[in-house]
């Protein structure tokens, strides 16, 4: 009797909880039987990954700040580590966490654990010293973007665009009536999304901010209505904390359980921390505005290291500034609620700024989830 495949996963914070459950389910496609263990969020739990800790812990943005994780991280890497080469799982797959995953992923690979990791660090872009490590710890680099094989690839490190899950996903959306009326809002009136990130740390530094935004926009468009996607339930009571009714009610702010791609298939413009949340703003075709604040040093040590003119992966993936990036000191909620302003205001400009989306959108839409299952199952079983 064969025995089913045993596959590792550790994937860090809620884009890489998605796409860890959407790789457990592609493969339980083609092996039902097959088993999975490791570090996952709640979707990776309900796809039917045994959690041995939660995404959650992993989370944590910045040079700095991950300092005063350092400990804690240190431990549970070492704790997974152990775990695994007591329990060598047939392959093992890092889902982005670069900085927890790739040490682990050299420590396995020593081992003769086939290693895999999916979404590449973005060392094209900043922290070019990197790829010694990836070189010497990945046996295979899944790149959810064409432009970052070839990088890996002319690096000497073996890699496979295999595209975007989010782009298959998003097929046929409905219309910004239509997502306005599944969320109750009022279908006369604009909208704009908050989506200030998905960490403890993006929230407090930025949904003061944008906040702020929202009432300087409210005073100009006096019918503008909000509607704020809470990233996961943990986040809900901080939210709460710096929202009190009053406010909510001032700038007509509809807080929600997460459902974050509703609320920008509801919005007319959608103002949103730098990240995932901004491909996903990129596929259902909405014009956005771009923030981001981190801790000053590290803003400060990031900002020698980088690369690239941008930080949104629309406008890398594009290659150009076609939405507008607020940063650090940049970010103020003057200079946000202009570019938002600007954007309602102006539909010409906000359509220009939408006008590449649907092609890009096609060039991820690869089936990527059954290519990364695939080219998992093959390092497991051979």
């Amino acid at each position: 009797m064969i025995r089913p495949i045993r596959i590792g996963l550790v994937a860090g914070e809620l884009s890489g909880d998605q796409l860890g459950a959407a790789l457990i389910r592609a493969i339980q496609a083609i092996q039902p039987d097959a088993q999975f263990e490791g570090i996952a969020g709640a979707e990776m739990r309900a796809a039917g990954c045994q959690a041995l800790a939660r995404s959650e812990r992993l989370a944590v943005m910045g040079l700095v700040e991950v300092l005063g994780r350092l400990p804690v991280l240190l431990r549970l890497r070492s704790k997974i580590a152990r775990h695994f080469l007591h329990n060598p799982p047939d392959v093992f797959v890092g889902i982005d966490a670069p900085d927890f995953n790739i040490p682990l992923e050299r420590a396995l690979k020593r081992k003769g654990i086939p290693t895999v990791h999916w979404v590449s660090p973005s060392v094209w872009a900043w922290r070019k010293y990197r790829l010694k490590k990836i070189r010497r710890s990945v046996d295979l680099m899944l790149t959810l973007f064409p432009f970052e094989a070839q990088f890996y690839q002319q690096q000497g490190v073996a890699a496979r665009f295999v595209g975007h899950p989010l782009a298959d996903e998003i097929t046929g959306s409905p219309s910004r009536q239509q997502a306005k009326a599944l969320l109750k809002l009022d279908g006369q009136s604009p909208c704009v999304a908050l989506l200030p990130g998905s960490r403890a740390a993006e929230v407090k530094r930025l949904l003061p901010v944008f906040i702020e935004a929202a009432r300087l926009c409210k005073r100009t468009l006096p019918d503008l209505q909000f509607v704020l996607p809470v990233a996961t339930p943990g986040l809900l009571s901080l939210c709460g904390g710096m929202l009190n009714s009053r406010t909510q009610e001032e700038l007509s702010l509809r807080v929600l359980n997460g459902q974050a791609r509703q609320a920008m298939l509801a919005a007319d413009v959608v103002l949103l921390a730098s990240g995932t949340a901004t491909l996903e703003c990129m596929l259902v075709n909405r014009p956005m505005v771009v923030a981001y604040r981190m801790h000053p040093l590290s803003y400060a040590l990031a900002s020698r290291m980088l690369h690239v003119p941008y930080v949104s992966l629309p406008n890398n993936l594009l290659g150009a500034g076609q939405v507008p990036e607020y940063l650090q000191s940049a970010a103020t909620p003057p200079q946000l609620a202009a570019a938002v302003l600007e954007l309602l205001q102006q539909p010409d400009k906000a359509a220009r700024q939408i006008e590449p989306f649907a092609r890009m959108h096609e060039q991820l839409q690869t089936n990527a989830a059954l290519q990364v299952a695939q080219q998992v199952i093959e390092r497991g079983t051979h």
